[in-house]
């Protein structure tokens, strides 16, 4: 019960900054709302469904009443709350070796820039990484990023989100050092706005599976997949994996590799994992679920 009652506080304290969250799963990064194919068409998803930077909110009432059904970890919707994130990762242990860690490399960049490192409002993660906050005029729409400006180092704005403060990852607190939220540096902003050099689509060495006809659609997918733009990237992503679907459930491909194909392919897009990894198990399961019989489609 404590807890939860923390949780909930944290929420409010969020809301009353102007910042609209939405529950995660308990003890998780993860939404906790519903998703695409278990939509019941009602209440906010009664004109269509609406994904969690929608059905953020900063009303009091409804936090409160999200929040009593349990001790739900808080998301932060950063694109609405006007917020940039700059998310400083830690070294994990499939990077490879002498890889800088977040708060290197964006010291780092600071350096290179001729800047300080700025002070602002700060989170320490459980996983031991650094969220530093940063307000950005609401007229100006920025897209989350990954790996953009440096190893280590990912953007949370719109299209993203950021556990909140509070919030309780492998028993671990999500911790704020509250200092006033900055506001986004110019040199910063220019240096995630700056044309990026062509990228080769991220190329997935494919298994030979015999069957051709699969093999052939994957890759004219993933190519589209990894070929999409801001604001249709994860829509194409859910398209693609629905496609893909029925040649799973004719078992002419495994589904592994049609998610790591996938997986690679959006993320080099700048699509966070974690919502690459939703997109990709509901649409797959929807498709498996649902294909037709091979001889009659």
């Amino acid at each position: 019960m404590a807890q939860s009652t923390a949780l909930l506080k944290a929420a409010l304290d969020a809301a009353a900054r102007g910042w609209p969250v939405f529950p995660l799963r308990p003890g998780d990064k993860r939404p906790a709302l519903h998703g695409e194919t278990a939509c019941p068409g009602t209440g906010e998803c009664a004109d269509g469904h609406a994904k969690w930077e929608q059905r953020a909110t900063t009303d009091p009432d409804r936090i409160r009443r999200a929040w009593s059904a349990g001790a739900f970890n808080i998301g932060l919707a950063t694109g609405p709350s006007g917020l940039l994130v700059v998310d400083l990762d830690q070294v994990k242990a499939k990077d490879g070796k002498g890889t800088p860690d977040g708060v290197s490399s964006f010291a780092a960049l600071c350096e290179r820039a001729g800047q300080p490192v700025p002070t602002t409002y700060r989170v320490r993660t459980a996983g031991g990484g650094e969220h530093l906050y940063f307000w950005v005029h609401r007229a100006i729409r920025m897209p989350s990023s990954k790996g953009r400006l440096a190893p280590k180092i990912d953007t949370r704005a719109w299209g993203g989100y950021v556990v909140a403060p509070g919030s309780i990852v492998g028993g671990t607190t999500y911790e704020v050092n509250p200092a006033p939220v900055a506001e986004l540096p110019t040199w910063l902003m220019l240096a995630l706005q700056a044309e990026p050099k062509p990228a080769r689509p991220a190329a997935v060495a494919l298994p030979r599976l015999g069957n051709r006809r699969a093999e052939v659609a994957l890759e004219r997918e993933r190519v589209a997949v990894a070929g999409a733009q801001e604001g249709g990237r994860e829509a194409e992503l859910f398209r693609a994996a629905r496609a893909m679907g029925r040649f799973v459930a004719w078992g002419e491909i495994a589904r592994h590799v049609v998610e790591e194909a996938f997986q690679s392919a959006a993320e080099s897009t700048g699509l966070p994992a974690s919502q690459c990894r939703s997109t990709l198990r509901s649409a797959l399961d929807w498709s498996i679920r649902t294909a037709r019989p091979r001889e009659t489609a």
